[in-house]
């Protein structure tokens, strides 16, 4: 059989067999609410434009979600690669801010909740810029600061350490021989260390926007919150839409999975020589 299609229908086998197993179990279980039928859950995530019990559409859900994440999570890379950086080049960074950065490294993103409640409260950008109407108002209105800090958790520790890795693991004798020709300290940053680095540094933003995807459901169950995936399951949950809470799962996966794919496609097509270096 041609390598291609092997390729293509090696991983359909595990994902056929749960849709057959997903199908026998909720026609002998003969219950919407415990177990959907796999055709309402299929009909739902065909219509994403669809309104659903009045909160609008599932791909609309899913916009406002993204966003959030996407927020969250430029803060968390924005923040986590510069300090990340010059943790793993400069010692005394390193000592200084490792004990402290890790004293907050197990605490779960869900554990800041009450104290970003009592921080932020409902607080979003339309608040900071003063707006009180307007479409920009609804929009604006919907990216909480709460939200964003708990997706800006989840994807800020995995960014740092893969970062810090990344610079640490560097061959020392490149960064040498580079100022030994002249190279100042800003030339060693952009030529050696950084691209040196830069495979560490990606699959640590691959591992964090996969966290701060994960966080999102717990971000949005937070108060003040009206829209968004996450949302939008709870709120299916309290009126028994079980179909509805499975298509926002599965919206979740197949958005998180996609995200994932593109770095993988990012990180094969720039950093292959890295594996051809070992």
């Amino acid at each position: 059989m041609n390598t291609k299609i092997l390729k293509f229908l090696i991983p359909m086998i595990v994902p056929v067999l749960l849709i057959l197993i997903w199908i026998y179990a909720a026609w002998n279980i003969g219950n919407q609410v415990i177990l959907p039928k796999v055709d309402s859950v299929v009909a739902l995530l065909l219509h994403p434009t669809e309104n659903l019990i009045s909160m609008g559409s599932l791909s609309s859900n899913v916009a406002v979600s993204l966003v959030r994440v996407i927020m969250g999570y430029l803060l968390a890379a924005a923040l986590g690669i510069p300090l990340g950086i010059l943790m793993g080049y400069y010692g005394l960074a390193f000592r200084l801010m490792n004990t402290f950065l890790n004293l907050f490294r197990p605490i779960p993103p869900l554990a800041w909740v009450p104290l970003v409640m009592a921080w932020f409260g409902i607080a979003s950008m339309a608040t900071a810029l003063g707006l009180e109407t307007g479409r920009l108002y609804v929009y604006l209105n919907n990216l909480k600061f709460s939200m964003i800090f708990i997706i800006f958790i989840g994807g800020f520790y995995p960014i740092l350490s893969s970062s810090i890795h990344g610079v640490m693991n560097v061959n020392r004798t490149l960064v040498d021989s580079a100022r030994v020709l002249g190279a100042s300290e800003y030339q060693v940053f952009r030529k050696v260390l950084i691209p040196a680095a830069m495979p560490s540094i990606i699959n640590g933003l691959r591992i964090g926007l996969g966290i701060s995807w994960m966080c999102l459901v717990s971000a949005e169950m937070l108060p003040g919150s009206i829209s968004g995936v996450g949302y939008l399951i709870t709120h299916a949950y309290t009126l028994a839409s079980t179909d509805i809470v499975i298509a926002g799962m599965v919206s979740i996966g197949l958005v998180g999975a996609a995200m994932d794919r593109v770095f993988h496609y990012f990180e094969v097509r720039k950093y292959s020589w890295q594996r051809l270096a070992k």
